[in-house]
């Protein structure tokens, strides 16, 4: 059985490994997009928030047809009130994108800090665990960065989620260049 498993890993490398220009090709195009998004980062921001307006829309509307179609059941009410209150901030984000830029940036920020308050407080928990010092400064982290976030809002709506994107495509982008560029060390060494 084991035998099987390697055979097919080997396989999924060889092929893997012969496929190693889409990784870095993909890469490369991420980083220019984030690079693109640095520049224009209000403008990366305004996309952003175009992008999670319709999404909403077409949650809440998919909502509201799982809804009609369960009449008769309990929640009817709630799930038309859930996929009416989604379409309608998603039409007041595509309306009015830089109010939706404002409230997503609060959002954000007001995430970020509760999730650094409840990493902080389970790590006070269970702070007698090997590593769990780690859990502890990835709260820290969030918490910070919430708090920053909340204290500059709403002045920078405007940039915060353009910036976030760019910062999240360049990540992407680097990692797929050197998977592609390992993939062709692969490539060449292979036997």
């Amino acid at each position: 059985m084991s035998t099987d498993r390697s055979v097919v890993l080997a396989q999924a490398l060889k092929q893997l490994r012969a496929r190693w220009p889409w990784f870095f090709g993909v890469g490369i195009v991420l980083l220019l997009l984030g690079a693109i998004a640095m520049i224009y980062v209000v403008g990366a921001t305004l996309a952003s928030v175009v992008f999670i307006a319709s999404l909403m829309i077409l949650g809440g509307v998919a909502q509201l047809i799982h809804a009609w179609g369960i009449r008769p059941w309990a929640n009817f009410l709630l799930w038309s009130v859930t996929g009416a209150l989604y379409v309608v901030a998603g039409v007041f984000a595509l309306i009015n994108p830089i109010a939706g830029a404002a409230l997503l940036t609060l959002l954000l920020g007001g995430s970020l800090i509760a999730m650094g308050a409840l990493r902080l407080w389970l790590w006070f928990q269970n702070r007698s665990q090997v590593g769990w010092q780690w859990l502890a400064l990835s709260g820290l982290f969030s918490l910070v960065a919430g708090l920053l976030i909340a204290a500059g809002w709403p002045t920078n709506s405007l940039y915060i989620l353009g910036m976030l994107l760019s910062i999240d495509l360049l990540f992407q982008g680097w990692a797929l260049l050197w998977v592609g560029i390992a993939l062709r060390r692969a490539y060449k060494m292979r036997p």
